[in-house]
């Protein structure tokens, strides 16, 4: 098998405020797209031809291929998928357009995996030759059952359940298909039969609903379980911020020593404890204090009293200076974080924090953080704020008091925002606002202020 297929197509609506202006699957971890991540790791375990199915807003899934001209992207009209729009759908329109005799492997493309997991995957499906083979990894007590679930034995698929209450496994997103797996993909119902009584599965053609009914017609699909604990679906915006960290903490594991590019400069002031990746141009200027490991890209720089803890990553170009400090984040290409300011959590490319801001969350492209903004983190209840993601409920594990910044939005100085709130690409929050609300894609909100003016002068003032 060296032909795979990443499915790129869906609207990915419960990352807002993060997907209206690109597709999900170019959302950025540690500053490459999740698609090119993934694409990257599937040439390594030996997938010669490798193809994206695009759709929705697919020229960010583009563009994150701008330097690779060897992945074909396939682009098949609705009208010529079999049924409603789903991942069965995709699978069948992009298989269709890359025959193979020996298969294909299917993933979706807004997944972090290891290479040993896809490598885990593609052995079992050329070892034993079934009529397809999934990825499968343990679900934990503690998250919510919104995935696709399954059950195996001995290596084996034998149950798929949508949402279950009380299966232990998941299904990760990635399929191994044989040709004669490809009549389950026509027969697609076209919706998620498989779910628990009382369910209400979407009308969306599931490639999971396939596998059911291979299953449920006796036939043998295989499982691979992921190879290493790093596998997250990013869905929903805190997963961004969970992606970018434990991406970062098994990267910095991996080295076995500091790499610094011959042009690259650290001061002699700067006092440094953990890994330190320093490309083309990178500075650790005079004073800075970094701990726990600090990667830094070409013509990035870190200087002027820095301090940096926890671990983090600065992008290409962009600049940390005059005594911020960053804690366990990632910082995007071309972005700065200046005097005074303190961020912790992810920026896009091109965001400002210009000078005296405390931030923690997702901070979209381009984003302009006003002087003074503050995000509350800490609720006088200590719980974790609730969520409502297309109308559903729901309390993150991770990031769940963060704010989450959308594309080119603004705050004005002395803006505050309530833990957990989300501000929609291209909206102001404005001067001395406190944020309590998700506040809506394209909207500006303002302080309405109740101004008195009297008379004063010596006379009142007593003498």
């Amino acid at each position: 098998m060296t032909t795979a297929i990443i499915l790129a197509a869906g609207a990915g609506a419960k990352v807002w405020p993060f997907s209206e202006v690109r597709n999900k699957c170019a959302l950025p971890v540690l500053n490459v797209p999740l698609v090119r991540r993934l694409a990257d790791g599937l040439r390594r375990v030996g997938f010669r031809e490798v193809a994206v199915v695009v759709g929705h807003q697919a020229a960010s899934v583009k563009a994150a291929f701008v330097d690779d001209p060897g992945v074909r992207f396939l682009e098949p009209p609705r009208t010529a998928w079999p049924h409603c729009a789903g991942t069965a759908g995709a699978a069948l329109a992009g298989v269709r357009e890359l025959p193979s005799d020996d298969g294909w492997l299917v993933v979706s493309g807004d997944l972090v995996l290891g290479d040993d997991s896809l490598r885990a995957l593609k052995q079992r499906f050329e070892h034993a030759r079934p009529l397809a083979a999934a990825l499968v990894h343990p679900l934990g007590t503690d998250q919510p059952q919104d995935w696709l679930c399954c059950e195996t034995r001995d290596d084996r698929l034998t149950a798929v359940e949508g949402h279950s209450r009380d299966f232990g496994q998941r299904l990760c997103g990635a399929y191994a298909l044989s040709p004669r797996a490809l009549r389950y993909l026509e027969c697609n119902p076209g919706l998620f039969r498989h779910v628990p009584v009382g369910g209400m599965p979407p009308l969306e053609a599931e490639l999971a609903e396939s596998l059911a009914m291979m299953v449920d017609a006796g036939e043998e699909v295989l499982t691979a379980p992921t190879a290493s604990p790093l596998f997250i679906d990013v869905d929903k915006p805190w997963h961004i911020l969970e992606a970018n960290r434990r991406l970062f903490d098994e990267q910095i594991a991996q080295l076995d020593g500091d790499q610094i590019a011959a042009t690259a400069r650290v001061a002699e002031s700067a006092e440094i404890s953990g890994r330190v990746v320093l490309g083309k141009g990178a500075v650790i200027g005079p004073r800075c204090v970094v701990e726990g490991g600090l990667m830094i890209a070409e013509g990035g720089q870190v200087t002027n009293g820095v301090i940096v803890r926890g671990g983090c990553v600065v992008g290409r170009g962009a600049l940390v200076r005059d005594y911020a400090q960053v804690a366990g984040a990632v910082i995007g290409a071309r972005c700065v974080v200046g005097h005074g300011a303190e961020f912790s959590g992810v920026m896009f490319d091109g965001a400002y924090l210009y000078h005296y801001c405390e931030v923690f969350g997702v901070v979209g492209e381009s984003v302009d953080i006003g002087a003074a903004t503050v995000c509350g983190t800490l609720r006088f209840d200590d719980q974790n704020t609730q969520h409502l993601i297309r109308g559903r409920r729901e309390t993150p594990m991770v990031g769940a008091n963060a704010t989450y910044f959308g594309d080119f939005s603004r705050t004005g100085v002395n803006a505050v925002t309530m833990p957990g709130v989300k501000i929609g690409a291209r909206s102001i929050v404005g001067a001395g606002v406190v944020l309590y609300e998700d506040l809506p894609s394209g909207k500006i909100i303002t302080v309405k202020q109740d101004l008195q003016v009297k008379d004063w002068g010596p006379a009142r003032h007593g003498w």
